[in-house]
């Protein structure tokens, strides 16, 4: 272009062509000829340069130390087996009170750095076909992955997750991970989080029996809380890509550590894994926000035939040779009349702000309810006629 404009001055220059005739001729504005020609009187002919429309000062460029934050953060992050990556770098900047470049400016500030390392090219996220729950306590994930202690010791860690926020709900050592303590830990959850309206886990026994015919206690809880179950395709664990992709962030966190050497040792960093999953790393998925965050954010689900208004204490026990159970409330005992035909049951506990339902694990039966009240020790079993003899209280 700069080659037109100088042909175009000298000719104008030179009385060749009037300014009118050149723009005419050569497709220029009047206006343009104007500004060319008092740039050729000012610089001669290298004023006819194409300039830069690049503004000469740019007040949102990265500034040095801004820049080198960004490179200290990628080595501390990866070094402490966090998540390192853009959207985690621009969380942290904003913490630290600092002006936070586009994560596309941080890509490019590590590729500058030689911190970003071309990795195999993958199929592209619009391929794929992804599930994410409306709300929090829509879905629970569930599983367990494998970890040796410093000796050697194999043991399995047992995880819940929310499908929606991906808060971290639970994360438990064991060894090895039983019926049980999926029922333990479930039940703990709700304590803390109140029930989901629904579970996804693979197909493993701890989950259900449903492959053999019958009901596992998970299921019995399930089935009493109103849940609904839901079981990945076997030999597809696409289906709780979630949870899989999770296990990879917690054994990378895990790996950056000394390794314990004892379960309670584990559970200690398990805990502080926790902490940081929830409330110190920003999840790309929740628009670079963290999982406690996200998961405050909206309204819970719940089972159906449930409120969100109520808080329901849940617990599993064994009916005693009398008949009853001990139940603490607001820091008294008090004990539920169930029957004695109903002694050694394994049961479920279900206490809302006025009941207490007692449901058989085994069958799903309720076989107690008790009106809750404080200012008595003993709740009988409504479901039964009052006093210890029944059938004389019949005639």
């Amino acid at each position: 272009m700069s080659s037109k404009h100088r042909v175009v001055v000298l000719k104008i220059v030179a009385g060749q062509l009037s300014v009118t005739d050149a723009a005419q001729q050569y497709g220029i504005s009047r206006r343009h000829l104007h500004r060319l020609l008092a740039r050729y009187r000012q610089q001669g002919l290298d004023g006819l340069d194409a300039r830069s429309r690049a503004p000469r000062s740019s007040p949102h460029a990265v500034t040095d130390p801004v820049r080198d934050r960004i490179v200290q953060l990628r080595h501390a992050l990866t070094a402490a087996g966090a998540d390192a990556g853009p959207v985690t770098i621009a969380w942290h900047l904003s913490q630290e009170g600092l002006r936070t470049p586009s994560t596309s400016t941080i890509r490019r500030v590590l590729h500058t750095a030689g911190l970003i390392t071309p990795g195999p090219r993958k199929r592209p996220r619009s391929s794929y076909v992804r599930f994410e729950a409306a709300q929090p306590n829509e879905t629970w994930q569930s599983d367990f992955t494998h970890w040796r202690l410093a000796g050697g010791t194999d043991v399995e860690i047992l995880n819940w997750l929310d499908d929606h926020s991906r808060l971290l709900l639970s994360c438990t050592a064991h060894q090895p991970v039983t019926g049980r303590h999926v029922v333990d830990t479930f039940l703990t959850t709700i304590d803390t989080y109140g029930p989901p309206a629904s579970t996804l886990t693979d197909n493993g026994r701890v989950y259900t029996a449903r492959h053999g015919g019958g009901r596992n206690e998970f299921e019995y809880v399930l089935a009493a809380l109103n849940i609904v179950q839901k079981n990945g395709t076997p030999n597809h664990p696409q289906t709780q890509g979630k949870i899989e992709r999770f296990h990879q962030t917690l054994k990378r966190w895990l790996d950056a550590r000394p390794r314990a050497a004892t379960i309670p040792e584990l559970k200690a960093q398990l805990e502080q894994f926790q902490n940081y999953y929830n409330t110190h790393r920003p999840h790309r998925a929740r628009d670079g926000i963290t999982p406690a965050a996200a998961y405050a954010a909206s309204p819970k689900a719940a089972p159906a035939g449930h409120t969100t208004d109520i808080h329901y204490r849940v617990r599993h026990d064994h009916v005693d040779t009398n008949g009853k159970i001990s139940f603490r409330r607001a820091a008294r005992m008090h004990y539920l009349g169930v029957g004695t035909d109903h002694r050694g049951t394994t049961v479920l506990i279900l206490a809302d702000d006025t009941t207490v339902t007692i449901v058989a694990i085994r069958t799903g039966e309720i076989i107690a309810t008790n009106t809750i009240d404080p200012n008595k020790t003993y709740w009988r079993n409504t479901m039964k006629a009052p006093g210890r003899w029944r059938e004389a209280s019949k005639t």
